[in-house]
């Protein structure tokens, strides 16, 4: 039966309770890359799935992987089907969707992603698992507790394969087909497919069947595209008349460093936007949390780095915000793709400075179209910096005009020292020195003058004076400041 025939998922023939949990959830029809999988995966061939995001892939190999399974029991520490994931969240989304599919049947699931203890995971694995939902690094530090044993497993799941390849992946999923079965079928599936992936997956698929229902790194007609010229240091102000302007249900923003991401929520929550953040140095518990914020719309806006890019299933997202532009096309395509879906409409916006042309014309050269300019009122056109109205770049302060802002006091309070100035401002006695110094120097200079205008007969008391005089004049003659040795004075006697 060809795709086009299939009207409904009463034509795939999955398995009545499969069917009652579809008809529950809602579904009735098929998505394109639905259609064409799953009777490709029931049939026990390889598959190469490629659709872009929010078109039902998940469901594309749940629905036959439950169907299969439904038939036989899993053994302690041997599952029968493995699902592998590069994030966390990802990985807990499909663990969802099991569950959800196959509530009518009586299948295990063990999830193995990071931030979670070892003890809960292992204890879910020696029960016996039919399906295996893991992360690769996960998975690995099991295998190598002997904890996991991957001999029996029948079906081998790469999601977001791309990713998975591009994220370094690469060896330890290599070290993971290594302890599978050759006689697996393997099913990959993803929203781009450049050729080098391409050539990377044949090592692991066998003849498969290459499923394309949209063009490579294609957006989805249902989701308007603008591009914002601003400059850099305006770009959170853009941000903010884009949140006042628009009609907003739920938003993304993406980021390219984490580091952004924590300084543009505390702008946010600080000009009274409800915000939260996701990013991957999170503890698992606070990334479910912020994601359970935003999905029940205790948090209206979500900022988050490329790993909240890829299928997270969130189908209220109105709007997507590209507060930078991704230094990778693909990017691009994954970071719109969570907005418009299940037929819905969406709108994205992405703010691009001059320093980011060349990150626009590859991503208009990956989608083949022109993303549509716009120019806020009231706010700079692009630039690298905030321009005089001269159109030369703002005059640092110099020296002096950065002293004079500083109030001085005598005591140095107020400047910068080094770590070797640093005791000399608390050095009283350097202090009084320094006051008294000129003080020494007119003392000094007095009996200079006197000897020229009074010839008087020198006395004892003269003498003394002189003594002084060399000791705190310091242009005085004598070599040795006043501390000549004794022997020398009773010579010079």
């Amino acid at each position: 039966m060809s795709s086009d025939a299939i009207a409904s998922f009463e034509d795939l023939g999955l398995a009545p309770e499969i069917m009652a949990a579809i008809n529950e959830v809602g579904y009735t029809t098929p998505t394109p890359i639905q259609a064409q999988a799953i009777p490709a995966v029931m049939a026990g061939r390889d598959v190469l799935g490629i659709a872009q995001t929010g078109t039902g892939k998940t469901a594309s190999f749940t629905l036959p992987m439950i169907n299969r399974l439904m038939k036989g029991r899993a053994k302690a520490r041997m599952p029968r089907t493995l699902i592998l994931e590069p994030t966390r969240e990802l990985a807990a989304q499909v663990a969802e969707n099991f569950d959800l599919y196959g509530q009518n049947t009586r299948l295990t699931k063990a999830l193995l992603i990071g931030g979670v203890s070892f003890g809960d995971q292992e204890r879910a694995i020696e029960r016996g698992a039919d399906v295996l939902i893991a992360t690769p690094g996960r998975l690995l530090d099991h295998v190598e507790r002997g904890k996991v044993m991957l001999r029996g497993v029948e079906v081998l799941v790469i999601d977001e394969a791309d990713r998975m390849l591009d994220m370094g992946f690469i060896p330890d999923i290599e070290r993971i087909v290594k302890l599978l079965p050759f006689t697996r079928q393997t099913l990959f599936f993803s929203a781009t497919m450049p050729p080098e992936i391409t050539r990377l997956s044949e090592q692991f698929l066998q003849a498969p069947k290459r499923i394309e229902v949209a063009p490579p790194s294609s957006t989805n007609k249902n989701v308007s595209q603008t591009l914002i010229e601003v400059a850099p240091m305006k770009k959170r102000a853009a941000l903010r008349t884009l949140f006042d302007r628009e009609e907003v249900t739920n938003g993304i923003i993406f980021c390219n460093r984490k580091r952004d991401i924590g300084t543009l929520l505390e702008s946010l929550q600080r000009h009274g936007y409800s915000a939260v953040s996701l990013h991957g140095d999170m503890d698992q518990h606070i990334r479910l949390k912020m994601l359970d914020e935003f999905k029940s719309g205790a948090a209206k806006y979500l900022i988050a780095s490329d790993v909240a890019a890829r299928g997270l299933d969130i189908p209220n997202v109105s709007h997507v915000f590209n507060f930078d532009v991704p230094t990778h096309a693909e990017d691009y395509v994954h970071r719109i793709g969570r907005t418009g879906r299940a037929g819905r409409t969406g709108a994205a916006y992405m703010l691009a400075t001059r320093q980011d042309d060349k990150y626009v014309q590859g991503i208009e050269e990956l989608i083949k179209q022109e993303i549509a300019r716009e120019e806020l009122k009231g706010l700079d056109v692009v630039g690298s910096e905030n321009l005089t109205a001269k159109g030369k770049p703002r005059r640092r302060k110099t020296d002096a005009e950065a002293d004079n802002t500083q109030p001085s006091t005598s005591n140095g309070e107020g400047r910068r020292r080094g770590l070797l100035g640093r005791n000399r401002r608390k050095n009283p006695n350097k202090q009084a020195e320094t006051k008294l110094a000129p003080e020494k120097i007119e003392k000094a200079e007095k009996p200079a003058k006197s000897e020229k205008t009074d010839r008087a007969p020198q006395s004892k008391t003269g003498k003394d004076t002189r003594k002084n005089t060399r000791k705190h004049n310091s242009q005085s003659s004598d070599a040795f400041d006043g501390n000549m040795p004794d022997f020398l004075k009773k010579q010079i006697k």
